[in-house]
């Protein structure tokens, strides 16, 4: 492996996946099944940055990393690419980062503070622009995200009031107003409620999972605009022993996750 100025990289640290146990596991926690629908976001992914922004997001990346996408980059936010553990990889200048970035060798999992049914996403205010009711984080680098490589969202609390007719101001580009752009392409929104993708032919969002304990009139009730619900919808899948052993011991043990999403 090589970083992408070209220079030789030493062999990526691996954390090994843990031994066999005969302790029995408890049951998977909704936290949990979150984690495994953010980690699915990198399957296979190959040799792009995942930039997870969110504390189930970092965990899921860091999960796809040790397990099915072993050739995911992940930085520290700064200069370095990093290992599940910590352990530093290689240099990643800012310049590099968005060379990545505007190059489509990337895939984030952004936040929003609205989302519509073709994926536009506000992270800037609510109310009108001029005279906001809320000023919120400000717009960001979501354009050029959205515009320029694979886009995911987390939304760990699934209400009406994120999932809206539509949005107060487009930070993030949907699919509606992305125009061609070469490398755009929304992959998953997840929610604390199930995984929503846009396989549809309006490209509009679909119901893809639900987490189990959730029923598809749940999902209706919390999101103010009409959403695709295929005739089956599968639960989201769950996670495998030595993954949820991962999670718990290896990655998160001080179970942070779940202060994001409870039950």
């Amino acid at each position: 492996m090589s970083d992408i100025t070209g220079a030789p990289l030493p062999p990526p640290t691996r954390t090994p996946l843990l031994p066999p146990t005969r302790t029995p596991l408890l049951p998977p926690t909704r936290a949990e099944y979150c984690v495994i629908a953010c980690a699915e976001a990198w399957r296979d992914a190959g040799e792009i940055l995942a930039s997870p922004m969110g504390l189930i997001p970092s965990i899921g990346a860091r999960l796809a990393r040790c397990t099915f996408s072993p050739d995911l980059l992940l930085t520290d936010g700064e200069a370095l690419l990093v290992g599940p553990d910590g352990t530093v990889e290689g240099w990643l200048p800012y310049r590099q980062h968005l060379t990545l970035a505007a190059g489509g060798r990337r895939h984030v999992m952004m936040g929003a503070s609205q989302i519509d049914r073709y994926g536009n996403q506000n992270i800037s205010c609510i109310g009108d622009w001029a005279r906001p009711a809320r000023q919120l984080l400000g717009v960001r680098g979501a354009p050029v995200n959205t515009l320029n490589h694979a886009t995911s969202y987390w939304i760990p609390k699934h209400s009406r009031r994120v999932f809206v007719e539509k949005v107060d101001m487009v930070c993030g580009v949907g699919n509606d107003r992305a125009g061609g752009a070469p490398f755009h392409h929304l992959a998953r929104v997840v929610s604390g409620l199930g995984v929503f993708d846009f396989a549809t032919p309006d490209r509009s969002m679909r119901l893809a999972s639900l987490h189990p304990g959730v029923t598809v009139e749940e999902v209706r009730e919390a999101t103010a605009f009409p959403l695709a619900v295929p005739d089956e919808v599968p639960y989201t899948r769950d996670p495998t022993a030595a993954e949820l052993r991962l999670i718990r011991e290896v990655i998160d043990p001080a179970d942070t996750r779940s202060r994001e999403v409870a039950g």
